[in-house]
């Protein structure tokens, strides 16, 4: 039964992550996992997201520097938090929260590899698109989306969505696994 539970578990992964692609299909924006995951299942449910077509984001704290609000607020600054990681990690790519525009401003000026966009609206992110232009920096929605908004968003212009639900809240699959007499044949004694 723990293997059924499993596969109907990573196979409600799947199924809800193939709804966000399909309907974002045709944008360019892609839908990505985040590191909610449950406790020794990690590879095996970001290898469900893939599955299900997204793709994924950080397997772990080690391979790429998130910079969170509340970095920010112990920083000073966006600007601040951003040149003490480069100074950390100089190796890494960095992602800057933001959750305004002029936050944004400052994350683009200092050209971090990517923006997460937290809880904008479909219309700021439009506008945060617009501000980076044809530059290299990604932008990342998250925070709030939902599946019925999903195309809005993608719409924009925008590199990625970012849904924690994928891993966090997605409603196992209702499979079933029956065995027959001829099934049972190659364990002898059962």
């Amino acid at each position: 039964r723990t293997a059924l539970n499993l596969v109907c578990h990573l196979s409600g992964i799947a199924t809800a992550t193939r709804a966000w692609v399909d309907a974002v299909a045709g944008t360019g924006a892609r839908i990505r996992d985040t590191r909610k995951t449950l406790p020794g299942l990690r590879l095996l449910e970001k290898y469900a997201v893939r599955c299900g077509g997204g793709v994924n984001y950080r397997l772990g704290l080690g391979d790429a520097v998130l910079i969170k609000d509340n970095h920010v607020a112990a920083a000073g600054s966006v600007g601040a938090a951003l040149a003490a990681a480069r100074r950390y990690a100089p190796d890494l790519p960095c992602e800057v929260e933001v959750d305004t525009l002029d936050q944004l401003d400052e994350a683009l000026a200092l050209h971090a590899e990517l923006i997460l966009l937290d809880n904008f609206s479909v219309a700021d992110t439009a506008e945060a698109v617009r501000r980076r232009g044809t530059g290299p920096t990604g932008l990342e929605s998250s925070g709030g989306l939902r599946l019925e908004t999903a195309r809005a968003y993608a719409e924009t212009g925008v590199d990625y969505l970012a849904i924690g639900a994928l891993t966090h809240s997605a409603t196992a699959l209702d499979l079933g696994l029956d065995l027959s007499h001829k099934d049972l044949v190659a364990f002898p004694g059962l």
